[in-house]
């Protein structure tokens, strides 16, 4: 099993992961409220190599209208896109 990220690793990621497109920090936001207390250093460092990506860019494999191509293209990212896709649990009310 791989090593969980510590607090201060967490709040960096945290730092990292904003984002320029709202829609890109709501899918972040949901998946920090899901998986923060699971959050592995492994997924930490997918989720990294993600946030290196245009927002627009990002927001095409969240929404999976594209897949992750080159170096991306690996197992670890597609898993940890499928966690950030799951859809909320309960309905979004306006």
């Amino acid at each position: 099993m791989d090593t969980l990220v510590d607090a201060r690793t967490l709040s960096k990621l945290k730092w990292r992961c904003r984002r320029g497109l709202l829609e890109n920090d709501l899918f972040i936001e949901r998946f920090f409220q899901r998986h923060e207390a699971s959050l592995t250093m492994q997924q930490a460092d997918t989720l990294t190599a993600l946030m290196e990506l245009a927002d627009n860019d990002l927001l095409d494999l969240m929404l999976a209208r594209k897949s992750p191509e080159a170096d991306l293209d690996r197992p670890d990212v597609h898993a940890l896109l499928a966690l950030m896709r799951e859809p909320p649990s309960s309905p979004v009310v306006f």
